[in-house]
């Protein structure tokens, strides 16, 4: 099948969509499909090259410019490219990842080419709306229902974002979680030398993986940096990071960290910590579990699906610092139970691999084409 996957962020950048992309298209490649990638061009590389000389398969990158005020963000500028791609490349189905600016062109280009669409929802973007300005919510919902809208099918990560979509109009919603690399995330890749280096003093390592924005609330942690004996760990760059240096004392920023030095700070940790409460579905709560790890996060969004208060750890009331705090305390206090939660978490993700989520697309792959037949028959 020949599947172009136009997608709003790509590596080299560092993101859920961007990872999502990149596992969707290792996966149709080893099972003999034959994808080709639009994206934002990255800073400075020429659009249309690949990524990489030796990429995996064919990316149009799309002429961007970074989104103001968050440089790390590229937007991609209007081009005639993309609808040529779908035409050049005989696409048989348009996968839009996180459709919303580049995205909203390959589902127009893809309507007029007759080209079946499957849309993939990732960001709360009504959420960032409310969270940045305040204002623009029914905004961001109006052009989220437009694009989706005119998909075959849209597919969810999780039964809040399921819901959510279904609530403001967006029809034709199916559930497709997100997969784990369980070998790469597993609790033996723990390691002695960097906790001593952490925690010289024995330090409860509790840990934050992600952007470091102002709607990840990273800020809530700023109690938890108080409490005796424990030491907070922040992975990860963004516009927040000077705020959040002053507001978490004693806190260690490693900065951004990737691959198997990535899995080590993970399985390192005693406790993980997510604060952000508009996620989609939480890919680094579930590289936690998979690492072995207790899980703290808040009842909102993706960690519904994925924390399983009381047996993999504790969900907690969105926003309230309080709350973040005293779970920590909790679990601190109790070693065996933190043990407990985090081999329950493990086992939980260990069926939840991306080849097995890959195949779950290509069956939605199937039954957008196969609908589309039975409809021109």
């Amino acid at each position: 099948m020949r599947v172009v996957i136009v997608t709003e962020s790509f590596p080299p950048d560092v993101n859920g969509v961007s990872h999502c992309a990149t596992q969707t298209v290792d996966h149709l490649l080893r099972r003999g499909h034959e994808p080709l990638v639009v994206a934002p061009a990255a800073p400075g590389a020429p659009p249309g090259s690949p990524f990489g000389a030796d990429g995996p398969c064919p990316v149009l990158r799309i002429r961007s410019l970074p989104l103001p005020g968050y440089p790390q963000v590229r937007v991609a500028l209007p081009s005639r490219r993309v609808a040529a791609a779908l035409s050049a490349y005989r696409a048989e189905l348009v996968h839009l990842a996180s459709p919303f600016v580049l995205g909203a062109r390959g589902m127009a280009a893809a309507a007029r080419l007759g080209i079946p669409a499957v849309a993939v929802y990732q960001t709360d973007l009504a959420g960032y709306a409310r969270m940045y300005v305040g204002a623009g919510e029914a905004t961001a919902w109006r052009r989220i229902r437009t694009v989706h809208s005119a998909a075959d099918r849209t597919l969810a990560p999780s039964t809040a974002a399921r819901e959510e979509l279904t609530r403001h109009g967006v029809p034709r919603v199916h559930l497709w979680p997100r997969g784990v690399d369980t070998v790469r995330f597993r609790p033996e890749h723990a390691d002695p030398d960097l906790r001593r280096r952490l925690a010289p003093n024995g330090e409860l390592l509790v840990g934050y993986v992600g952007r470091l924005a102002p709607e990840k609330r990273v800020d809530l942690l700023a109690g938890v940096c108080g409490l005796d004996g424990v030491r907070v760990v922040v992975v990860g760059d963004g516009p927040s990071e000077p705020s959040l240096r002053a507001a978490l004392p004693g806190a260690a920023f490693l900065g951004r960290r990737t691959g198997a030095e990535l899995a080590r700070i993970f399985a390192s940790l005693d406790l993980f910590v997510h604060t952000g409460p508009y996620e989609t579905f939480c890919q680094t709560v579930q590289e936690a579990m998979a690492s072995g790890v207790p899980v703290v996060a808040p009842a909102a969004g993706g960690p519904l699906d994925l924390v399983q208060h009381g047996r993999t750890g504790l969900l907690v009331p969105p926003d309230d610092a309080a709350a973040v705090r005293d779970a920590v305390w909790a679990l601190m206090s109790d070693p065996a139970l933190r043990e407990a939660y985090g081999r329950t978490g493990r086992a939980a993700v260990e069926g939840r691999t991306w080849a097995a989520v890959g195949d779950q697309l290509i069956e939605h792959y199937g039954a957008v084409l196969d609908r589309r037949t039975a409809v021109a028959a």
